[in-house]
């Protein structure tokens, strides 16, 4: 029993490890050198307090509260964002360097890009920042959950304004997989293995060719590696239809 109460209280002291250190948003947030790392955010952010969140550009930057409370989550912290924050404001700080060429404030919050993306890479949520710009593109997203998830169709510049056309669902069907192609109706089902002649992503329609006949048809897109012909397919396509009419 002695040896065993020691080692008890040494698992329940360890036990809090496992979680991130919890830490708390300064008053004043603000950065000297134009990029905004989690030190410049949180108090008792230690050595995690040099990862890097987002550049700033001009005299401040808008910060979405949930990419940085993500960001701050994979590199071991804990904010708990009690005050339910939607977004942070981060300011330049009086170290900031004198020579530097200052961006002139602007009157719109936008979405930028607080790091290039090449084309066919996912956005993640701190590939994302608030800025501060004189207009916004007419299709810019409201929500930085507009854009997470989806790939870019070309390569994109740091700090430019996200515009829905920079992004597409990312493709999950590669052109000469073989695929599985599903004819389903009233309850039936039947499944054969095609070969995809194009790519395409969710709710996309491909060519793709019977291994066995060699025929082609179009099918729908339906997940990795899957695709749907017959009546199923025509749902799924009206489905992604009014999708993109609502946005």
């Amino acid at each position: 029993m002695k040896r065993i109460l020691p080692a008890l209280a040494a698992l329940l002291l360890a036990t809090p490890a496992f979680a991130g250190q919890p830490v708390t948003l300064k008053a004043d947030t603000s950065d000297a050198d134009g990029i905004v790392t989690l030190g410049d955010l949180f108090e008792g952010a230690g050595a995690a307090g040099k990862t890097p969140v987002a550049r700033r550009g001009g005299d401040s930057v808008l910060l979405d509260a949930r990419i940085v409370q993500a960001v701050a989550s994979r590199a071991g912290l804990d904010w708990a964002n009690a005050e339910g924050l939607k977004r942070i404001v981060v300011r330049g700080g009086s170290g900031a360097a004198s020579g530097a060429p200052v961006a002139p404030r602007g009157n719109v919050e936008v979405l930028t890009y607080a790091r290039g993306q090449a084309a066919g890479e996912v956005v993640q949520p701190q590939d994302l920042v608030w800025a501060k710009a004189a207009a916004a593109p007419a299709d810019a997203p409201s929500d930085a959950e507009q854009v997470i998830g989806l790939a870019a169709r070309r390569p994109l510049r740091a700090g430019a304004a996200v515009s829905a056309r920079d992004v597409a669902a990312a493709q999950v069907v590669k052109v000469g997989e073989l695929i599985t192609v599903t004819y389903e109706d009233s309850g039936i089902s039947l499944s054969l293995q095609a070969r995809a002649l194009s790519a395409g992503a969710a709710g996309d329609v491909i060519n793709v060719q019977n291994t066995l006949s060699k025929k082609t048809v179009q099918a729908v897109v339906s997940g990795p590696g899957q695709a749907l012909v017959g009546p199923a397919a025509d749902q799924l396509k009206a489905a992604r239809s009014t999708r993109y009419a609502l946005r």
